[in-house]
């Protein structure tokens, strides 16, 4: 498994964490069980020794799940 860093920042706050998964899309699925994802916030997400990905949130689908636009 992969640990991926993150920060998800809005206009209010930022908050930054960790989470392991084996795959990308699979750590990027599973950040609403660690932080609440709103429409308009921006995620930047990666592994130790490449830059991170940026996102924003574009809509939310409910039941956790967000869909994603690269910022």
């Amino acid at each position: 498994m992969s640990k991926f860093r993150f920060s998800l920042s809005n206009a209010a706050v930022r908050q930054e964490g960790t989470v392991e998964s084996d795959s990308f899309t699979g750590a990027v699925d599973s950040l609403w069980q660690h932080v609440e994802v709103k429409r308009g916030d921006v995620l930047e997400i990666g592994v130790l020794g490449f830059p991170p990905a940026r996102f924003e949130c574009v809509a939310e689908i409910g039941a956790g799940k967000v869909f994603w636009k690269a910022a």
